[in-house]
């Protein structure tokens, strides 16, 4: 019976698990948002805004001006409205209709700030009040895209209302109250992570922005810390384990936190500790030429973002060595950074994003990065995301091709409860130690013992002028006999950034790095093949990797270095 097959039978009580908690869940939304219930949803709508928070992803007003042309450029797709709203046509991609819905667009038309640009946001928000308002089972009115949608409007409300007349301001103050009502009846049954987050944060931005019953403000606030205390580890990093997820949750928190301050309200405790924990654990995941590591479902980096948000962290030093609670490692010496996944994967129902990507690291010098993980798709193309996620997308060992941690495949399981990860190593062991010499980490997990009866242990050091990174990968089989109970190759792959120049030079690889020159070597066969990198803002690009081909059966171990020589 071949591993692929095992793994399927393997995983069927899982996956049933899964289905039968999803399958509740949809119950008890489809009840919460039913005629029964449908009443609580009504109601009066208050007169005005109390405040506009601020937006700190920055707009671009050329994007403006491709939306006021009818152009929608979301989720790596691009439509053509030619006229008709948006919002009756059919969507290229979910992805692609959810960004739409959530309208995080209007920060390029309130960046653009002219009549023309206002006049645009009020007609887009009517269509879709008249189009999509009444519909609260459909996708526009999915968990976190409405969480999205009330954050985007309150933030952009200068922009909408400016100028507008007094039955539209009605009508937007209306269907804002009625959202609001909505998610305060969802929120507590929708699905795990960020989507529950996001109905949190919105609430209690919608409780601050619209005159709101002095019950509803405490309650918001207090399911907000609550959440933000079960989701955001003691070291900064969030239950998902997706370096991008920080990021994005802070540009939401810092400017909620300011409103607090600004309506003269207690700003929650939750609130105020994850953020303190968040912005250095931002510096943690942040490679010397700026960029965050990719890891589990990270992408491309909002350098500006990023800059405004640090702008924010008053935290003093070099930052932490290693998140415990996150699973993860950091080297750092001489301009050199090396950032390795070391932690477990997130439970299922919180791994949408989640990749096999378990022992891989990233390697970076003040020229730029070097050795990276292929990262999350711009363009949510499905085949290219499920590649993004495997093993093999990663710089670290994969066994015959598969990976250390298996995703839903391709059915009715998947597309009932989406691209879960539904098996994977189950421990993760890590030590660490930094001397006069160096800084050094061992660790082992134990994602292939099922299969292969085998255990892949990565040790990795960095010395302390930041030019030498030496590793050595092991791969060990417990109670077995030599190469496990399958003897089955692996290799080890090391992919490169696209900027990196790479050539064969003998039995080792020169790499290029602006001007640097970097040497890898191995004591086994070295082979450079090409790669792929997902997390380009162009798309998808064509890279290079290095692969060591590693058998079991004939050895225990492959060292390999990567030194500087100018």
């Amino acid at each position: 019976m071949g591993a692929g097959v095992a793994g399927d039978l393997a995983d069927a009580p899982r996956l049933a698990g899964l289905v039968l908690s999803e399958a509740v869940r949809r119950a008890r939304r489809r009840l919460a948002i039913g005629p029964l219930h449908r009443w609580r949803f009504s109601g009066t709508a208050p007169e005005r805004l109390l405040v506009t928070p601020p937006d700190l992803r920055k707009g671009d007003s050329h994007i403006a001006a491709d939306i006021y042309a009818g152009r929608f450029h979301l989720g790596g797709e691009v439509l053509e409205t030619e006229g008709r709203s948006p919002f009756l046509l059919k969507a290229p991609s979910p992805a692609w209709q959810a960004e739409l819905h959530a309208f995080g667009w209007l920060r390029h038309l309130s960046e653009a700030d002219d009549p023309l640009a206002r006049s645009n946001a009020r007609a887009l928000v009517s269509d879709w009040i008249r189009c999509a308002g009444p519909s609260l089972g459909a996708r526009s009115h999915g968990v976190e895209v409405t969480s999205r949608r009330i954050v985007a409007w309150l933030s952009h409300a200068g922009t909408i209302l400016g100028e507008a007349d007094y039955p539209f301001y009605r009508r937007f103050m209306r269907s804002l109250a009625r959202q609001l009502r909505y998610l305060r009846s969802v929120a507590s049954e929708a699905p795990d992570g960020p989507p529950r987050l996001r109905a949190r944060i919105a609430l209690a931005y919608g409780s601050l922005c619209m005159p709101t019953p002095i019950k509803h403000m405490k309650n918001a606030a207090r399911h907000l810390s609550d959440e933000l205390d079960r989701q955001v580890f003691a070291d900064g990093t969030v239950i998902t384990r997706n370096p991008a997820a920080i990021l994005d949750l802070l540009a939401d928190l810092l400017p909620l936190r300011q409103t607090f301050v600004e309506q003269s309200q207690p700003v929650p405790r939750g609130l105020f500790t994850a953020i303190d924990r968040m912005l250095p654990a931002l510096r943690f995941f942040r490679h010397a030429d700026g960029a965050l590591a990719l890891f589990n479902g990270a992408g491309v980096t909002e350098a500006h973002l990023l800059a405004a948000l640090l702008r924010h962290d008053e935290t003093l030093g070099e930052p932490i060595s290693q998140a415990r609670q996150g699973g993860y490692q950091r080297l750092a010496a001489g301009g050199t950074v090396v950032l390795a996944d070391t932690g477990l994967p997130p439970p299922s129902a919180l791994s949408a994003d989640a990749h096999a990507g378990t022992l891989s690291f990233e390697l970076s010098t003040m020229a730029g990065r070097l050795v990276v993980n292929c990262g999350a798709p711009t363009r949510r193309d499905i085949e290219w995301r499920r590649l993004s996620r495997t093993t093999a997308a990663h710089s670290t060992l994969a066994v015959a091709d598969q990976s250390s941690s298996r995703v839903t495949q391709p059915g009715l399981a998947e597309r009932f409860i989406g691209s879960t990860l539904v098996a994977g190593p189950t421990r993760v062991a890590v030590s660490r130690e930094d001397s006069d010499d160096g800084q050094r980490f061992i660790a082992a997990h134990d994602g292939y013992m099922k299969r292969f009866g085998l255990v892949h242990e990565r040790q990795l050091f960095l010395s302390r002028d930041g030019r030498l990174v030496e590793g050595t990968d092991r791969l060990t089989s417990p109670g077995h006999r030599a190469g496990g109970r399958h003897p089955e190759p692996a290799s080890i792959r090391f992919h490169l950034h696209p900027a990196v120049a790479a050539a064969t030079v003998g039995d080792a690889v020169e790499l290029v790095l602006k001007r640097e020159v970097w040497r890898f070597e191995a004591d086994t066969t070295v082979m450079l093949e090409d790669s792929i990198f997902f997390a380009d803002s162009a798309g998808a690009r064509r890279t290079l990797q290095i692969v060591l081909p590693f058998d079991p059966r004939h050895r225990d171990d492959v060292s390999w270095r990567f030194e500087r020589l100018r």
